[in-house]
């Protein structure tokens, strides 16, 4: 039987199973969508760091409605872990910085661009809030990259940010590629997390800038011919100058009448419990922690 925690008695977590969500994080996709629309027009769609795949079970159910011609919808789930199937979803385990990773999409899209592309994922983090922020934006930055190869021009972004004393230098380096920048907070998404989500609309990358993903270039070498990169230590004499800064616009997704993630709920105890929607994917650390239960790990001196 698993450990007690918050994340069971959660109410968010209980709708997710419910429902048939694989995570409570499906709402925030949801809330989100529900204030943007970003998927009402969306035909292609890529959901990067997918596993273990709620958000791309919200893209299936949001994007094939029954009642519609969806011959033309495509949806490309990327992760390093191995997900389940799901419905209208090609999952793909690969490495988002890679770009055998950007050609397998491309041709799967057929040359095609990508209407709204998405990432939830997140680095293990340590409870160091400057060293997980800096390690989650170079985690969106990564994701960035795969995105202006694959966005078409008006397209969107969404993705998982810690905020802390210096996003804004983040907003800044988006709004030199987006019309609209927005940092967003779901109503699902507890209030005691540094998480939330940049809401990125309408692509507009500059007109001479080519994205090209090579594995062996540095994300400021990426972004060079588009000023969103680091400024050079020469570049700073005679003449410097500071990087434009930005604040984003901060929204409140979920109406006042959608469930709190901090509050406490009653649950009615006559029902029934509910299996896991999907059996928990083997993390590349299972094999150290089983090696911990057993004493064979010993700390070096």
């Amino acid at each position: 039987m698993g450990k007690s925690s918050k994340d069971k008695r959660d109410l968010y977590y209980r709708k997710a199973k419910e429902q048939g969500y694989r995570a409570r994080s499906a709402f925030k996709l949801l809330q989100l969508d529900d204030d943007f629309h970003f998927l009402q027009q969306a035909v292609r769609v890529v959901d990067l760091c997918a596993a273990p795949g709620s958000w791309s079970q919200v893209l299936s159910r949001r994007l094939f409605p029954q009642s519609s011609d969806n011959s033309d919808r495509k949806i490309v789930a990327v992760d390093l872990q191995p997900m389940s199937p799901i419905d209208n979803v090609i999952t793909l385990q690969a490495d988002i910085t890679h770009p055998k990773t950007l050609q397998t999409i491309t041709e799967l899209f057929e040359g095609k661009k990508a209407d709204f592309i998405c990432s939830d994922g997140a680095p293990d983090v340590t409870g160091l809030h400057d060293l997980d922020e800096y390690v989650q934006q170079q985690l969106i930055l990564s994701a960035l990259q795969l995105s202006t190869c694959l966005l078409r021009k008006g397209g969107n972004f969404v993705a998982k940010i810690f905020r802390g004393r210096d996003i804004d230098m983040l907003y800044s380096q988006l709004g030199y590629l987006f019309e609209k920048v927005i940092c967003a907070k779901p109503r699902s998404s507890r209030g005691t997390s540094l998480e939330s989500f940049i809401v990125c609309l309408g692509y507009n990358p500059p007109a001479n800038w080519e994205p090209k993903l090579d594995v062996n270039s540095s994300v400021e070498d990426f972004f060079q011919g588009c000023d969103i990169g680091k400024l050079r230590l020469e570049d700073k004499c005679p003449n410097y100058h500071e990087e434009p800064r930005s604040i984003a616009t901060f929204i409140a997704c979920g109406g006042l009448s959608s469930f709190d993630s901090d509050a406490t709920y009653h649950v009615d105890t006559s029902t029934p419990a509910l299996d896991p929607v999907q059996s928990p994917t083997n993390p590349p650390y299972k094999k150290a922690l089983e090696l911990k239960r057993r004493g064979k790990m010993t700390r070096a001196i």
